[in-house]
């Protein structure tokens, strides 16, 4: 093998085995055994687990992000958008499942590259920009786009942490319910919202 191969293999294989056993869980030995090589080949490329984890982690973020901004520029109704987005993300979990279970699973490990939290936090933040256009046009107010957007995003990304395992019904059906509560539910918004409490229990 190349270099470039080599390297390429080894995260591969270290791919797996972070999806399978997290980052704790998985050692410089078993990456290096699986990949069938001495362990300072692992060294040599990475300098360590931490450095193959922050280039698996960091290739898994670029790909989901791309996704998912992608879906939010094409641009479109906004229920279209919404849909668009939960696709996206449905579909990167379907085609990278060992990706996705480890963008999802906690690390100690200090990430230059971002989080799972910290990419949905920059999704929210492009969708905070949508739906403040939306509350303008429909006589809402704006400034309250930013917790709007962390609730929509939030809402997607935890149905899709669930349908990572249960996978059923398939990503169709699951991207309708989503959009089902997240259209419906926000075209109904009240202008100042209250909480209803115990009143009117009788």
């Amino acid at each position: 093998m190349t270099g470039t191969q080599r390297r390429e293999q080894l995260l591969d294989v270290s791919r797996q085995l972070f999806a399978e056993k997290g980052f704790e869980g998985t050692s410089v030995e078993e990456i290096a055994a699986r990949a069938q090589v001495s362990k300072p080949v692992v060294y040599e490329h990475f300098g360590g687990k931490e450095g193959v984890y922050a280039v698996v982690v960091d290739r898994e973020i670029q790909a989901l992000t791309g996704a998912l901004t992608g879906a939010l520029e094409a641009g479109g109704h906004p229920q279209v958008l919404v849909e668009r987005t939960a696709l996206a993300l449905l579909d990167y979990i379907e085609s990278s499942t060992d990706g996705f279970r480890i963008l999802v699973r906690d690390s100690p490990v200090a990430q230059t590259t971002g989080t799972f939290s910290s990419l949905i936090g920059d999704v929210a933040m492009q969708v905070e920009h949508l739906l403040a256009d939306q509350f303008t046009r429909r006589g809402l107010d704006p400034r309250t786009a930013p917790i709007y957007a962390q609730m929509l995003v939030g809402m997607v990304a935890l149905t899709g942490q669930y349908w990572l395992d249960a996978r059923n019904p398939d990503k169709t059906e699951v991207a309708a319910h989503l959009v089902n509560l997240a259209w419906f539910g926000l075209s109904g918004l009240q202008r100042r919202p209250t909480l209803r409490g115990d009143q009117d229990d009788a």
